[in-house]
C-alpha cells in the first residue's frame, strides 16, 4: 500500500477543516413591541438599502452582502445602529417600548456593536434635552466639550478595538453629535419663541371628520390637547390606546382632545388619497375625540409655525388660547397625567 507524504497529509487535513469564507454577512434576531410588524430596514449613508421580513413573534434572519461599517436599521421613525461585516454572523434583540436600553448584541463584532450602543447612551446622557431646552446655547456647548472628553476616556478603555473600527465609528460619533446639538439648539430656539404663557399659533377652518369645518378659537374656554400625527407614522399609531383612555377618562373635564393629521401627498400619492388614508383609519380605529385634517400636510402654517419636524408631537394650551406647553408628554407618559393634576383639569 502506498504511503502519503506528511506534508500532503498536513495539507489535506488542513483543506478539511478550513471553512470557505462567506461574501455575506448574517443578522438575526427578535424585536418586541415592533412599531412596523412585518420589516426590518436596513441601510447605511451610502445608499444600501435591503428590507428584512420580521415573522410574527417578531424574529428575523437575512443575508446581507456588505462593505464592512456602520448600518442603520429601521422600525418605523425609530432606529438603531450595526456594525455588519461580510463572513459576520450578528444578532440582536431589543424593545421598542426602551430602544436603546434594551438593545443587546451577540455573535462576532459584539464588541464593537457594544461600544455603539455605550456611545448613544452617552451622548443623550450629556445632551439630555429636557435639561437643556430652558437653558442657552452656552450650556449646550459646555455640554459638548464634556461629551467629547468623555467619548475619548471610553476609546482608551477599550484597546480590543482596533482603529480601523474606530475611524468609521469616529465619524459616526460626530455626525450623531453635530444632528443632536442642531436639534438641541432647534428645541432651545422652540422653548424661547413659544414659551409658556405666550399666545399660541391658531389654525382654522381645518376639514372636521363629522364633516364640519374646525378652528382653534371654536375650542376657546377649554384647555385644549392637540395631537400631531399620521396615518403612516408608527409611533404616533402606538399612542392611541393610550390617547382613547384618556379621551375617556376626562370625558367630563374642561378640555378638548384634538388629533391634526398631516397625512399629505408626498406619503400618499395625492392629497385626494391621503385624505382617504386619514379617513380609513380614523373609521377602522374608531378614533375618539376632534379629528382633523389640515388639508396641506407639514406646509400648514399651524404646523410652520411650531416648527414640527417629527411626529407624533404634542401641545397642550391653556383656556385663553395661550401656551402651556409646545412639546407636551406623551399620552403614554405619567407625566402628562401629573401636568394635568398640577394646571387643575
Amino acid at each position: 500500500m502506498k504511503t502519503i507524504a506528511p506534508f500532503v497529509l498536513a495539507l489535506l487535513v488542513l483543506g478539511a477543516c478550513s471553512k470557505p469564507i462567506k461574501d455575506y454577512a448574517i443578522l438575526s434576531g427578535k424585536i418586541s413591541n415592533p412599531n412596523t410588524s412585518d420589516s426590518l430596514t436596513i441601510s447605511n449613508l451610502d445608499g444600501y438599502s435591503k428590507v428584512i421580513k420580521v415573522n410574527k413573534d417578531g424574529t428575523f434572519r437575512d443575508t446581507l452582502k456588505v462593505k464592512v461599517g456602520v448600518y442603520r436599521f429601521f422600525d418605523g421613525n425609530e432606529y438603531g445602529k450595526v456594525f455588519l461585516k461580510n463572513n459576520n454572523s450578528t444578532s440582536f434583540t431589543l424593545d421598542t417600548n426602551a430602544f436603546d436600553e434594551t438593545l443587546r448584541f451577540e455573535g462576532d463584532a459584539a464588541a464593537e456593536n457594544d461600544f455603539m450602543i455605550k456611545t448613544t447612551l452617552l451622548i443623550e446622557k450629556h445632551l439630555h434635552l429636557e435639561e437643556l431646552i430652558e437653558k442657552s446655547e452656552n450650556a449646550l456647548n459646555t455640554r459638548l466639550e464634556g461629551l467629547r472628553l468623555d467619548y475619548q476616556d471610553m476609546k482608551r478603555q477599550h484597546p480590543d478595538l482596533d482603529s480601523i473600527y474606530f475611524k468609521t465609528q469616529d465619524a459616526e460619533f460626530e455626525a450623531d453629535v453635530n444632528m443632536y446639538a442642531n436639534f438641541t439648539k432647534n428645541e432651545i430656539e422652540l422653548y424661547t419663541l413659544l414659551a409658556k404663557g405666550t399666545e399660541s399659533p391658531s389654525f382654522s377652518n381645518y376639514e372636521n371628520y363629522n364633516g364640519s369645518k374646525s378652528s382653534l378659537s371654536d375650542f376657546k374656554g377649554k384647555y385644549v390637547y392637540i395631537d400631531i400625527w399620521a396615518t403612516w407614522c408608527g409611533p404616533c399609531k402606538a399612542e392611541i390606546p393610550s390617547l382613547k383612555k384618556l379621551e375617556s377618562k376626562y370625558e367630563t373635564k374642561n378640555i378638548e382632545f384634538v388629533s391634526i393629521s398631516v397625512d399629505d401627498a408626498r406619503q400618499s400619492g395625492s392629497m385626494e388619497q391621503a385624505n382617504n388614508d386619514w379617513r380609513t383609519m380614523v373609521n377602522d380605529k374608531q378614533l375618539t375625540g376632534t379629528q382633523l385634517f389640515s388639508g396641506n400636510g407639514w406646509q400648514a402654517d399651524f404646523i410652520k409655525d411650531y416648527k414640527i419636524q417629527f411626529i407624533p408631537r404634542f401641545i397642550l394650551i391653556d383656556p385663553d388660547g395661550n401656551i402651556i406647553n409646545p412639546k407636551a408628554p406623551r399620552p403614554s407618559s405619567n407625566e402628562l397625567v401629573e401636568l394635568f393634576d398640577e394646571i387643575g383639569i
